[in-house]
């Protein structure tokens, strides 16, 4: 894809309207994990050292659109604005009643943070009066929030469309630059490890991979529906039967290695009594909540083969130590590639997290609903819009 890239924009002097993504969890007026603030600094640094007239935007959480931010607290940019100050070392503005009153001025050297998009009444649904309104706030527009790129919004996608200038900044280039690396020109053999609890809920990714990768592991909830296609069984663990048909599908199409032996309990519980099965002596009150040692072998052994791995979900219940090791296998092979990774996804980050394998991921997707989109072969509205913009300045060149 074409972008006009933010490096490739003259900033000098210019007021530079940034949309980053920083929904991040808050507890008792503090931030307590900065990721996504880290990830934005770059840009922020960049815009800065160009001399531009900076202001942020982002949202957090899901409060009620239309509702004062002082009745719904919690939901405040406050302290983002205090954790970016303290990250940037300079005055992190913020900036509340921006939509009925002209405070979003930049003054000196501050940055100005806008409070949580989502009050605003039209955010969601790209009311093109407020996005026009967001455009009046600047000379150039930089989406960069990756992980908001997949909704239609006044500050994703409505903004771009009126903006003088309207461009991609760091963050999202390096995401989509990544993605395409795994899924348009990838070094071969590729894997994709995709777990969760649901073949549903990952249907039309499982569907796009099948057609470009070499291996499929699949975890989870999602692989014992395979396990039952492939005609054994699996107790009461969750699974789709209807689903059925599309598992054999996917088996004939794609080289998609199953279990051979797993963990089970009982019951899922913090206190659940873990055992190792072959998949062959598994009971009707069975319940497999992760692989077992020698399907996690043989995963690693051939995830050691791979010149790229997309992975995106867990093997089992990590969450509980007992259901855990598959997971953790799993993880740490893919971390000792030597090949390209990324991974993406809640469970999938909070498990690289819990293994403290984050420098030995090539790429972690900060997106998460637009990482899932985007391997499963969805066009991403807001990178969408920047291409148009990105096209029509082109044309514009030539005229």
């Amino acid at each position: 894809m074409t972008l006009l890239h933010m490096d490739q924009v003259d900033l000098t002097g210019k007021r530079v309207l940034i949309r980053e993504d920083f929904n991040v969890p808050i507890r008792d007026g503090e931030v307590t994990n900065d990721t996504r603030i880290r990830a934005a600094l770059p840009t922020i640094e960049l815009a800065r050292s160009s001399g531009a007239k900076i202001i942020l935007m982002s949202h957090l959480g899901r409060p009620e659109e239309g509702l004062a931010i002082e009745a719904q607290a919690k939901f405040s940019l406050r302290p983002v604005a205090e954790r970016l100050a303290e990250l940037l070392g300079c005055e992190v503005r913020l900036v509340q009643n921006y939509i009925k009153e002209a405070n979003a001025v930049v003054a000196g050297d501050e940055v100005l943070l806008l409070e949580n998009v989502r009050i605003n009444k039209g955010e969601n649904a790209n009311d093109d009066e407020l996005a026009e309104y967001y455009a009046s706030l600047c000379d150039v527009f930089v989406m960069d929030a990756f992980a908001t790129a997949h909704r239609a919004q006044a500050s994703t996608y409505g903004v771009a469309e009126y903006a003088a200038t309207a461009c991609a900044g760091p963050l999202l280039v390096a995401e989509l630059d990544a993605l395409d690396r795994c899924l348009k020109m990838p070094e071969r053999p590729v894997l994709a490890v995709v777990g969760g609890a649901k073949v549903s809920s990952k249907l039309k990714i499982l569907k796009n991979l099948s057609t470009k990768v070499d291996q499929l592991i699949v975890g989870g909830g999602i692989a014992n529906t395979f396990l039952l296609a492939s005609g054994a069984r699996v107790g009461k663990s969750l699974c789709e039967p209807e689903l059925l048909p599309l598992a054999t599908e996917l088996m004939a199409q794609t080289n998609i290695p199953l279990p051979t032996d797993v963990v089970v309990a009982k019951e899922l519980s913090p206190t659940a009594t873990a055992s190792i099965k072959l998949i062959s002596e598994i009971e009707d009150d069975d319940m497999i909540l992760d692989i077992g040692p020698t399907t996690a072998q043989h995963f690693i052994d051939l995830i050691a083969t791979m010149k790229t791995i997309i992975w995106n979900g867990p093997l089992g219940v990590f969450e509980y130590p007992q259901f855990a090791n598959g997971t953790e296998e799993v993880a740490r092979a893919i971390a000792a590639n030597k090949g390209f990774s990324i991974a993406g996804g809640g469970e999938t980050i909070a498990a690289i997290d819990k293994f403290s394998i984050t420098q030995d991921i090539s790429y972690i997707s900060t997106g998460g609903g637009a990482f899932l989109e985007h391997i499963q072969g969805a066009i991403l509205p807001a990178v969408k819009m920047l291409e148009a913009r990105a096209l029509e300045s082109r044309v514009k060149k030539f005229l």
